[in-house]
């Protein structure tokens, strides 16, 4: 016989009222069984159900970077920062996320940024570490809290104040959700006994040090108790979130204040951008799963929470709200962290580039130093004598041509313009009485060749210190962009900036003494001397002389002024009377030194200007490196051997060059490895 049919006989064998009372008692059996099963779920079940192969990926990808310390070179990471006046129960809420006992107390239990990278671990044995300064300890639930304490009194110092030193905890534990999240010390706005006088302001610097980036999620921890406008988190949050676009608000306490709260949160008054979830605090002993069971019955059962939308209660609803925005920020954050990676490498390489290479061995010294002369000759060259600079764009001062053919030009306009000294007031009579002391034997209407020598060396002498004056400005000149040139190529190498220097002025001081010697010589050649070959000489003399005729003529018609080319009106009054032979023989002595002047200051300024230029050209691609060579090897010829003392300020730039570039290509690989499966993740 089959099992069916047995089964069947028995039932009805049994009586009906049995059978109701079997039946009763199994369907009661098994609402307990199943209630029993929810309760074992809800200790049993994670916070959050993994996302495994999407979020933490990107989460490890962040940690890493973080502790690569790569925000140390500018690069914002994408970060969750927890806020919260004191006693708002912001650790109740960090430990029921994590499954394990933080610091708590009166006042300030967090003295220092906490870092709380949680990681959901497959192993039923959690795994804690803690992470600071460049040392890692090992620790467990029991005893995280004191080494937590220990630690930060490392860091800060025993007593009751602050640091922005972070240290890192590293959760691994069954059923955490995947998150990192930085703690910060509670704002407080009375210092108490044993903390700083500003204690209030440092902790708003560090709070809006970390939530004012914005790669930052501010997570503002509420007690429902509270009018939350009133709270100092919210409005140093609203300081740099005016949108709260990127923030978003834990309500604690719940149970201790349900009146009012579903319509706190259905106003939102206080403007928080990703919404709000309420929680209930652990009470007492309570195991972090008692506690979200008695979470669960509360926002289940009490009439005033249970209006509240079951999305947003409870920490499994935050866990999930956390870890869905910690990703978002994450996969919206990666590619700008790429491109900032990405500029700093190549600004940090260029850079390093740049520096000088350190220097082993005396031909390496050589090898350096003829380079840095080459290319300062290269750029004086450009500068000094072919009217390029594209080197100094925006510096007018080192447009060095430009500004050679300015001094020169108002050299010669200040020659051209000097005057014989006797004014439109006594025009001729220098002119007349150098004739008369000029009288000897001989033929009359002749004009002396000593007159035309004792005005000409009267006025050379005049403007004797003129080319003086401007060979020493221009000089000076040259001396400053010749410093400038060479102490921008000897950068890299302070030791040589002093011998380049000293050369430079040497060299220029005698350069300078020798144009000096070159004028004196052209001013008293031009004394001792009237000479000239230059046809324009004879030509301007003429057109001066055409217009004598009228000038006597005003004279004889007692006008008392008269135009003469070259010099205006002229009071003629005083020569009216005074022979007319003498009058015409200083008229043409004056017109002879007019037309000879223009011959003389055109010399003068002509030879100066060719003078400097083939100076400057020798000074250039010459005298300027062997001076400087001989500068810097010395007597004994080991001048060299400075080159290789590097700098300890340019041993440091290097180094930290170096480890920033290393850091930003380990970082650039870890993004890198991370990227390609962004887009087909998160589309």
């Amino acid at each position: 016989m089959s099992s069916s049919i047995r089964s069947s006989s028995i039932v009805e064998s049994v009586p009906k009222m049995n059978l109701l009372k079997i039946s009763k008692h199994h369907r009661q059996q098994e609402e307990e069984e199943e209630e029993e099963e929810q309760h074992e779920s809800i200790h049993d079940a994670p916070i959050v159900s993994p996302y495994n192969d999407r979020i933490r990926p990107l989460l490890d990808t962040v940690d890493r970077l973080r502790h690569l310390k790569i925000m140390q070179e500018g690069i914002q990471l994408p970060t969750i920062v927890v806020v919260g006046d004191q006693s708002s129960g912001k650790s109740s809420v960090l430990e029921s996320l994590a499954g394990i006992r933080l610091p708590r107390g009166d006042g300030i239990c967090t003295r220092v940024p906490l870092i709380m990278s949680l990681k959901n671990h497959s192993d039923p044995h959690p795994h804690l570490s803690l992470e600071f300064n460049g040392k890692v300890v090992e620790t467990d639930e029991a005893n995280v809290v004191d080494e937590i304490m220990y630690t930060t009194q490392e860091i800060a110092g025993k007593g009751k104040g602050i640091s922005n030193t972070p240290l890192t905890l590293v959760v691994k534990k069954k059923g955490v959700p995947d998150l990192t999240m930085i703690d910060l010390p509670g704002i407080t706005r009375v210092p108490v006994k044993g903390q700083p006088e500003d204690i209030s302001e440092q902790i708003s610097d560090i709070i809006m040090k970390y939530i004012t980036p914005e790669e930052s999620i501010i997570l503002n921890v509420l007690s429902a108790g509270v009018d939350f406008p009133t709270c100092e988190s919210i409005r140093m949050s609203q300081r740099v979130d005016k949108t709260g676009h990127r923030t978003l608000a834990v309500v604690t306490k719940a149970d201790k204040s349900p009146e009012g709260l579903l319509e706190k949160i259905v106003a939102d008054d206080v403007n928080i951008g990703l919404g709000y979830v309420c929680v209930r605090n652990r009470i007492g002993d309570e195991t972090y799963e008692e506690a979200r069971a008695e979470e669960a019955k509360l926002f289940e059962n009490n009439h005033l929470l249970s209006r509240i939308d079951k999305s947003i209660v409870g920490i499994s609803a935050l866990a999930e709200r956390l870890t869905t925005i910690q990703a978002n920020i994450i996969v919206k954050c990666l590619p700008e962290i790429v491109r900032k990676i990405n500029e700093k490498l190549s600004a940090n390489l260029e850079e390093l580039n740049k520096m000088p290479q350190h220097l082993s061995s005396i031909g390496e010294a050589m090898t350096a130093f003829m380079n840095i002369l080459g290319s300062a000759r290269e750029s004086l060259r450009k500068i000094l004598l072919q009217g390029e600079f594209d080197e100094y764009p925006a510096d007018d001062n080192m447009h060095a041509t430009a500004r050679l053919a300015e001094m020169l030009n108002k050299y010669s306009e200040e020659l051209r313009s000097a005057k014989s000294g006797d004014g439109n007031e006594n025009f001729l009579v220098d002119e007349m009485k150098v004739l008369e002391e000029s009288r000897s034997v001989g033929l009359p209407n002749f004009i002396p060749k000593s007159a035309f020598r004792t005005l000409l060396a009267k006025k050379v002498k005049e403007i004797s210190t003129t080319p003086f004056d401007y060979s020493e400005k221009i000089w000076n000149y040259i001396q400053s962009v010749v410093i400038s040139v060479l102490l921008k190529h000897c950068d890299n190498y302070p030791q040589l900036i002093s011998c380049t220097r000293r050369a430079a002025q040497n060299l220029i001081s005698r350069k300078k003494h020798h144009s000096a010697e070159w004028i004196s010589d052209l001013v008293e050649m031009e004394k001792l001397s009237d000479y000239t070959c230059n046809g324009a000489y004879t030509a301007s003399w003429n057109k001066l002389m055409a217009e004598q005729k009228g000038f006597m003529e005003r004279i004889r018609g007692n006008f008392p002024l008269a135009a003469v080319s070259g010099f205006g009106e002229i009071n003629i009054a005083h020569l009216c009377g005074v022979n007319a032979d003498v009058v015409q023989a200083a008229y043409d002595l004056k017109m002879r030194m007019a037309a000879y002047w223009e011959v003389v200051t055109g010399r003068m300024v002509d030879n100066m200007v060719l003078h400097l230029l083939f100076s400057i050209g020798k000074l250039v691609n010459k005298e300027m490196q062997k001076e400087i060579i001989d500068e810097v090897m010395g007597p004994q010829g080991n001048g060299l051997e400075r080159m290789l003392d590097e700098l300890p300020s340019v041993a440091e730039k290097r180094k930290k060059l170096q480890s920033s570039v290393a850091l930003l290509k380990q970082s650039k690989e870890i993004v890198a490895n991370i990227m390609d499966n962004i887009s087909l993740d998160f589309d």
